[in-house]
């Protein structure tokens, strides 16, 4: 449960996709095994420590949204609002920052891509925990930051407070 005016963020780089065909355009590319079983885990990750979003913000395509779909697969309380959208594939940090700020939820789930995705997990932090992967922002990995803010036009650059953050292990 998030206390009143408070905001939490769960940033999400897709899980792995696959380049096994090469006539499949960047946009329409799936999650191959790994990326499958990747974001089985993650879901499992999120309601093990009950980070259960009210809207997702999502790039549509095909990779994140396999994503999500494989991630909400784990069980969830509530169904949250989902929003797949084309301004979020390959997104600068600033355009995810502006798309954030017009959320309505309380707990916001945002996925997309690299490099964007570590721009604004760098952007919004106050600090990022010291892992060896979490500049290069691996796919499937999940930063959980928590804003003391009424909406998310409030959120400001620096002030975000890392509450946790998620590796997939390297099955598949």
């Amino acid at each position: 449960m998030i206390p009143s005016g408070h905001r939490r963020l769960i940033l999400t780089r897709h899980a792995k996709s696959s380049w096994d065909d090469p006539a499949v355009s960047d946009h329409d590319r799936p999650l191959n095994r790994r990326g499958m079983a990747a974001a089985l885990e993650l879901g499992e990750w999120l309601a093990s420590r009950g980070y259960e979003p009210d809207e997702v913000l999502c790039s549509d395509a095909r990779r994140t949204r396999e994503t999500w779909a494989r991630a909400a697969a784990a069980p969830l309380e509530v169904m949250p609002r989902i929003a797949y959208l084309p301004a979020l594939y390959q997104a600068p940090a600033e355009a995810m920052l502006d798309i954030l700020r017009r959320a309505t939820g309380d707990c916001v789930m945002m996925l997309g891509h690299n490099p964007g995705i570590a721009a604004l997990a760098a952007m919004l932090a106050a600090s990022l925990p010291n892992h060896p992967d979490l500049h290069r922002y691996p796919t499937a990995a999940t930063l959980v930051i928590d804003f003391d803010a009424p909406d998310w036009r409030a959120i400001l650059p620096g002030t975000g407070g890392v509450r946790d953050y998620f590796m997939p292990s390297r099955r598949g």
